[in-house]
């Protein structure tokens, strides 16, 4: 039945039995920033729709990577309340075209894949970002993004210690339970947001995406010489705080500028420079130890595009997946 007028269908569980690791989606995500760095994609502002009140959004991110043979489109939704539902922040599904006749070739959910390339977005940049011999990592937040965040940076920094906090006390419980468990990492649960951001050389922020920042984050909090990923936009943030960084970054100019046209980051500091440019060497990354740097990723199209050819390639050869005709 594999011809090219049928398409691979993997659902989120068949996404994740590919086995693709976090190690292997760091470098895909690298690679999209080299070529983005480089100018070789093609990627459009993400449009979005925003049904209900509050904070709810659907996007299509549509992107195309020539050096990595992939084009497509994810249709992500983010809806804040859905956890009183029992219910995922994010879902959604992402079609995978043959670049070059256009045919779809693979539609499969996006869960796993947008937690994982968001991870190794914040790790790519980190590399440039951050100090080398980082060992505290502070999270914010200890959903999805705080769980897989951890891993991602565990991949390149000699972590020890992360010290965790939630609003919601199951997640602190739940995700100190599993980054011990799968890491060995030793996780402190503060009560107090300053312990997660004081002392600490690399901080993750990443609670729902707000158009009203919350501002939990205080100027004089972030060490010199700390890092901070931005996963939830300014959300957490004080603009004084974020005025505070030498280095503040994002993945995608014309993308941040859209957002504020719409009505997010109303008050943040002058851009340095974008991931790409920091890993082609375009713009400078760290250049001192006590330097505080910080990221803002919003999460590219290029980002989910570097990882499904590679979890298409790889369903394939696993056999994983079911096949649907056009």
């Amino acid at each position: 039945m594999d011809n090219e007028y049928n398409l691979l269908y993997l659902s989120q569980n068949d996404v994740e039995s590919t086995g693709l690791t976090m190690a292997e989606i760091i470098e895909r995500v690298e690679t999209a920033f080299q070529e983005k760095g480089e100018g070789r994609i093609e990627m459009p502002p993400k449009p979005g729709i925003h049904p209900g009140e509050g904070d709810n959004f659907i996007h299509a991110m549509p992107a195309y990577i020539p050096a990595m043979e992939s084009a497509g489109v994810k249709w992500v939704s983010g809806f804040p309340d859905n956890h009183k539902l029992g219910l995922p922040y994010i879902t959604g599904l992402l079609i995978l075209n043959d670049p070059k006749t256009g045919l779809p070739i693979s539609v499969m959910d996006c869960v796993w894949i947008t937690a994982m390339r968001t991870a190794a977005a914040t790790a790519v940049a980190a590399r440039q970002l951050a100090r080398p011999d980082s060992e505290v990592l502070g999270v914010l937040g200890c959903g999805v993004q705080g769980h897989t965040n951890t891993e991602a940076l565990d991949v390149l920094f000699p972590l020890k210690r992360v010290m965790a906090y939630d609003v919601d006390e199951s997640a602190v419980d739940s995700f100190s339970e599993e980054i011990e468990s799968r890491f060995g990492l030793e996780v402190i649960k503060v009560d107090d947001p300053k312990e997660a951001v004081s002392g600490c050389d690399l901080v993750v922020t990443a609670g729902p995406i707000l158009k009203e920042p919350h501002a939990t984050i205080r100027p004089g909090w972030l060490d010199e010489g700390a890092f901070a990923s931005l996963v939830d936009f300014d959300s957490y943030w004080h603009p004084d705080a974020m005025k505070e960084a030498d280095k503040f970054c994002t993945d995608d100019v014309p993308q941040l500028r859209h957002y504020q046209e719409v009505g997010y980051f109303k008050d943040i500091p002058p851009i340095h420079a974008d991931v790409g440019e920091l890993v082609v060497g375009e713009k400078p990354g760290r250049e001192s130890r006590d330097e505080r740097t910080m990221t803002c990723n919003l999460g590219l199209a290029i980002d989910d595009m570097a990882v499904a050819p590679a979890i298409y390639q790889r369903a394939r050869e696993k056999d994983i997946g079911t096949w649907l005709p056009l």
